[in-house]
């Protein structure tokens, strides 16, 4: 993990739950540099358990965002362990005592960090996978005006039913760990983050990428090394507490669930103004087609373009193993930049 992140510190940050989250710290990173216009911004929100890091994959010449034409700003989510978590922040809002945050909190925590950092007033694409396109999705909605693209990879506008299923036995494997206690982690559950990484390791990749036994080209022998040596090696590196904060967090996501819009999805998704991509993996089985060709009617400027993938949700991700899945990637990026 890279340590040239910087911080942004808000005095005072209204939460939707109505807690005023004082002192909130969002990290972030830049890449390139901002024109005199302020005319080349592309916004880029990490997803669940990811930092500002995995946008790393993405920046170089030929790849989906190019930091000699763009300035990147990299923005890591609230609960991840960098920005205010239940593991770093102070009191009165440390360990147990952390608050809710909703997506539509971390996207507008988000615009004020480029508006009063940089002075930032138009965004020419908000890029985002997963979580991040979760978010992709508020700031077209949060910010119509402001954003000019938006690209959603593996993600939707709201978190469906299937989503919240697989939310629902991440939380109860963790749980299950006899460490959890008063609503709290006091120490590692090392027992309930490898369930974690178990049930998460059944859902992430598809079928077809474990019956072709591609973890084999990705140089593990079996398919237990590959879940100790993928799944648990990195679950085991987060703060159980962080992973519940987040998964709350998604558990929630929905672009309307405000008082802009009062529930109402299709006018929240008929209220982007930004040109859209939609770029779900064709065997996700978090973020599904089906589930984003519902959202296709309501999109004013909008575009499906399943990525032909055997990689699950990894498609969109860094570990894909696949140099198909970041050209088709990166294709779609540029096409949208260049409309």
């Amino acid at each position: 993990m890279s340590t040239d992140h910087k911080i942004f510190e808000l005095k005072s940050a209204p939460l939707q739950s109505g807690v005023d989250f004082r002192g909130v710290k969002i990290s972030y990173k830049t890449y390139g540099q901002l024109t005199a216009d302020k005319s080349n911004v592309v916004i880029v929100p990490s997803g669940y358990t990811l930092t500002h890091d995995e946008v790393d994959w993405l920046t170089s010449a030929g790849k989906v965002l190019d930091p000699s034409r763009w300035f990147i700003i990299s923005v890591s989510m609230l609960g991840n362990g960098l920005s205010s978590s239940p593991s770093n922040s102070e009191p009165p809002f440390d360990g147990k005592h952390y608050p809710r945050v909703t997506l539509t909190d971390n996207v507008r925590m988000q615009q004020r960090l480029v508006t009063e950092v940089f002075g930032i007033q138009k965004i020419a694409l908000v890029w985002g996978w997963s979580m991040g396109g979760q978010q992709a999705y508020h700031w077209g909605a949060l910010f119509p005006d402001m954003v000019e693209r938006i690209c959603v990879v593996c993600g939707s506008a709201r978190t469906s039913v299937n989503n919240l299923i697989y939310l629902a036995s991440l939380e109860a494997a963790l749980k299950a760990d006899p460490l959890w206690q008063d609503e709290w982690f006091a120490a590692p559950p090392v027992r309930g983050l490898k369930a974690f990484a178990r049930v998460s390791a059944g859902w992430v990749f598809s079928p077809a990428f474990y019956r072709d036994e591609l973890y084999r080209t990705l140089g593990f022998a079996t398919l237990e090394e590959f879940l100790v040596g993928v799944g648990e090696s990195y679950i085991l590196t987060l703060d159980a507490n962080n992973l519940l904060a987040q998964l709350w967090t998604w558990q929630k996501a929905d672009i309307s669930d405000n008082e802009i819009y009062r529930g109402n999805l299709a006018i929240a998704l008929g209220a982007i103004k930004a040109k859209t991509l939609i770029m779900p993996s064709e065997t996700d089985r978090y973020f599904m087609v089906e589930d984003n060709a519902l959202e296709m009617p309501h999109l004013p400027h909008a575009e499906l373009r399943p990525i032909p993938s055997i990689m699950g949700h990894m498609a969109g991700g860094s570990f894909s193993a696949s140099p198909q899945d970041a050209a088709f990637l990166a294709k779609g990026v540029r096409d949208l930049l260049s409309a």
